[in-house]
């Protein structure tokens, strides 16, 4: 069996309001891309695709993947437009005798070795599953007025994280079909948001969900920086 972790670390992070791409900014003193890394490192994966934005190339191979010595890093390939162009070039880099591929955002820096067990298990059963978490609030359904139209029964409603893992072969093919019929999708006003949503749209796979924790937050905006700094300070206590 064989594993491949791509790490999408291609954003540019405009919502941070800062001249450093957030991927690259510090935490604890390392980029906020070494934490997922890290733990990717340390864990059963075999091998590590980086997926990183155009021109940064050489900048993650010298002051991230050299200097930290994450030597699971297999290829550092630049992402695409939209999220799921670089999920599938970083998919492509991958060794074509992987078994699953494991596909997280790198702005997650909080995921676990348990989390990573918790899904490779889930995948080894099901062929597909994604890391979230049951949500705490209410969740309500928006009409296109913005009035609330429909609440869906909160006991089923769960937030999605990353990892999301598949079955390489599946996930790989689906990608590359949304890759030939994407001006279909545009004209339909169909969005990608996750690579799930590849998966019900292409396929009839059902996907298992997994729980990963309510610390495996995405950084997103300036006010997420302090929530994963007190996360990291409990990590080290």
């Amino acid at each position: 069996m064989k594993t491949v972790a791509v790490v999408l670390a291609a954003g540019s992070g405009s919502r941070m309001n800062s001249d450093v791409k957030k991927q690259y900014m510090e935490i604890g003193g390392k980029p906020l891309i070494y934490y997922s890394l890290k733990t990717f490192e340390e864990s059963m994966i075999d091998d590590i695709v980086l997926v990183v934005s155009k021109g940064d190339i050489d900048y993650v191979r010298t002051e991230i993947v050299q200097k930290y010595g994450f030597d699971k890093v297999t290829a550092i390939v630049e992402g695409g437009l939209y999220r799921y162009h670089s999920v599938r070039l970083g998919l492509e880099a991958a060794a074509p005798d992987c078994d699953y591929a494991f596909i997280h955002d790198g702005a997650r820096p909080f995921v676990t070795k348990d989390i990573i067990l918790r899904a490779l298990h889930a995948v080894k059963e099901y062929g597909a599953c994604v890391v979230g978490m049951p949500v705490k609030d209410t969740i309500k359904i928006a009409d296109e007025k913005g009035f609330a139209a429909t609440t869906p029964d909160r006991n089923l409603t769960w937030m999605v994280q990353t990892p999301q893992v598949f079955s390489y072969k599946m996930i790989l093919e689906l990608y590359q079909r949304l890759d030939r019929e994407e001006g279909e999708l545009m004209a339909k006003g169909i969005n990608i948001t996750d690579d799930a949503m590849v998966v019900e749209y292409f396929s009839d796979k059902k996907i298992k969900l997994v729980e990963g924790a309510y610390t495996n937050i995405k950084i997103t905006t300036p006010e997420d920086i302090p929530a994963a700094e007190a996360i990291l300070k409990e990590w080290k206590s």
